[in-house]
């Protein structure tokens, strides 16, 4: 499911669960709602609001690292291609055609990842099938260095395009952990329950509805964030590609 399906999801529980509440609080005995009974259902409540307030701030700390990972990432992959690119222009023409496949590979990748396909086909055309960087650093291998000068421009150049292949994996590692399901269905259910709760605590009128809505698509709004976040290269909330777009403008140059 898209993070605004499961988000409208949540909310529909949680303010079915809200309406639910202030049902019960109608239909119930009057000794149901005694005010020793109401004393208990506010003990729950704050428990519940408890565990729903360290999960929610723990998700939310969570989905942000994953977006400043990623944005770092990014980043220093786009600084790699211009520093390696720099690298190899001080060789020879020997690295033309390595510098060309360099800059063919990052304006493929910026292509795809400025696309709208599916998520799947994006992580696995764009990241896991395409070898422009390993093909790169073939050519780099295949090279023979004249002198001295040039066998530390190779080995300078090799080391760099290691590291940009660490975080190209690292890059595809990151997109596949997603947010545990079970602990999602877990923060729904507390925060219905805990609906539940505020309905048996509230009055039935307008002003209290209109207020269990507004926290309920509050709470849903906090949940599409974290989903958002959990998912960095695509969606509303998303890393920058302008480091990379820089480095694609500063090959060759």
């Amino acid at each position: 499911m898209s993070p605004m399906a499961i988000s409208v999801f949540s909310f529909f529980c949680i303010f079915i669960g809200a309406l639910l509440g202030l049902y019960l609080r109608s239909v119930l005995p009057k000794h149901h709602l005694s005010d020793k009974t109401m004393e208990a259902v506010k003990v729950g409540i704050a428990l519940i609001a408890t565990l729903t307030a360290l999960v929610l701030g723990l998700l939310v700390s969570s989905a942000k690292d994953s977006l400043d990972k990623m944005t770092a990432e990014i980043t220093e992959s786009g600084a790699r291609v211009i520093l390696v690119d720099r690298i190899l222009a001080r060789y020879g023409p020997d690295t033309d055609k390595a510098r060309a496949e360099l800059r063919h590979c990052l304006a493929s990748a910026l292509e795809i990842l400025w696309s709208e396909g599916e998520v799947s086909k994006f992580g696995e055309n764009v990241l896991v099938q395409r070898a422009g960087i390993e093909e790169v650093h073939d050519m780099l291998r295949r090279l023979s260095p004249q002198d001295e000068y040039q066998r530390l421009i190779i080995t300078q150049a090799l080391g760099i395009m290691d590291e940009m292949a660490k975080s190209r994996w690292l890059i595809i590692e990151r997109m596949q952990s997603t947010l545990p399901m079970p602990l999602l269905v877990f923060l729904v259910l507390w925060l219905t329950v805990f609906f539940i709760c505020f309905g048996l605590l509230s009055e039935r009128n307008a002003t209290v509805i209109a207020v269990m809505f507004i926290c309920a698509l509050s709470v849903a709004g906090a949940i599409f964030l974290i989903l958002e976040m959990s998912n960095p290269l695509q969606g509303f909330i998303k890393v920058s590609y302008a480091p990379l777009r820089n480095a694609l403008a500063q090959i060759g140059q």
